[in-house]
């Protein structure tokens, strides 16, 4: 596929990533916002009614089924994504060593990188973690009515500081998302060669296997 100006464009993301990604996103911002208004004193008149505990139930439910569904519908999909994400080699590791260059958008000395470059890996590997312990803890919180004090507060401290590291990830990644111009990617799953240049390990091997076909 190719633009107006005849560059070629490559498949980075299909459309059930597409939907799974922003029903993933739309339902943690609902869910961050829902839970700030259940936690923060300030904010407890807006809980009153009781519709931000119904909504982030709601949302709840839907963040966990987002990543159910990505397993049904993308399984050698989704266990791409996490074994890259947890898959590091010297690139990766040189890669994140120059994170806030990246952070500054000098992007001149960073290292070559695949699909995933250091940066995306650490946050999607951060994002795996972080979706469990917030589940978990959540899903205790929620059904958890005959467990102890102690372990009843042990799980809201997870999962709250949970929810403040998912928040500060989504905060870099759309920061990233802005600043290099990825959102598109997102919408149409297609980037262009340019951009795929930023990750030319993964472009060399999609070049490879178009000589190869």
């Amino acid at each position: 596929m190719k633009t107006n100006k005849q560059e070629k464009l490559y498949l980075r993301f299909n459309k059930t990533q597409i939907l799974i990604h922003w029903v993933f996103a739309g339902s943690f911002f609902v869910l961050a916002g829902s839970g700030l208004i259940l936690i923060v004193p300030g904010l407890s008149a807006l809980a009153a009614s009781g519709v931000s505990a119904i909504a982030h139930r709601v949302a709840a439910s839907l963040f966990m089924l987002s990543v159910v569904a990505y397993y049904i519908k993308e399984r050698n999909g989704l266990k791409r994504l996490v074994k890259e994400s947890f898959s590091y080699d010297k690139d990766d590791i040189i890669w994140i060593t120059k994170m806030f260059q990246y952070f500054l958008g000098k992007t001149k000395t960073m290292p070559p990188s695949g699909r995933l470059n250091g940066g995306e890996k650490l946050h999607h590997a951060l994002i795996v973690i972080t979706f469990f312990t917030i589940s978990i803890s959540g899903l205790t919180i929620w059904f958890g009515s005959n467990i102890s004090a102690s372990l009843f507060l042990m799980m809201i401290w997870i999962h709250n500081l949970s929810m403040f590291l998912m928040l500060c990830l989504t905060v870099g990644h759309v920061y990233f998302t802005f600043v290099y111009g990825a959102l598109p990617h997102m919408i149409t799953g297609y980037t262009t060669e340019s951009y795929a240049k930023k990750h030319i390990k993964w472009l060399r091997a999609l070049k490879e296997n178009e000589n190869n076909a």
